[in-house]
């Protein structure tokens, strides 16, 4: 028997309407790999916030508190996940958000939740 009340399953997402395809799944794990964590996170919000809308590593260790090594390593998987472009300039990478991907990732999980309500 459930003790769940309405104002209890609010917080809740809702389930989606019949399982997802292999085609919407990958993209969406490695989405949801990428932001789970939260340096991740601050990273796109960063980058997101400077005032050209892009970054260097060299300008993302002081604000984070980590060596350049680690925060290379999670712009990577960014960059992997399609949440983020890399363009380079001599000898310096330049990392700015996908706005896109961005959008296309929160209009699918609004696809999936308006048609499981």
């Amino acid at each position: 028997m459930s003790t769940a009340t309405p104002a209890d399953s609010a917080c809740c997402l809702p389930t989606f309407q019949g399982p997802l395809t292999t085609e919407e799944a990958e993209p969406l794990a490695a989405v949801f790999k990428a932001v789970a964590d939260p340096v991740r996170l601050r990273l796109l919000s960063l980058i997101e916030h400077t005032e050209d809308g892009e970054a260097c590593v060299c300008d993302l260790t002081a604000p984070l508190g980590l060596s350049q090594p680690t925060v290379s390593h999670h712009l990577k998987i960014l960059v992997e996940a399609g949440l983020l472009t890399r363009t380079q300039r001599g000898r310096w990478a330049y990392f700015a958000v996908q706005r896109p991907a961005l959008d296309e990732f929160g209009s699918l999980l609004r696809r999936r939740r308006e048609t499981a309500a």
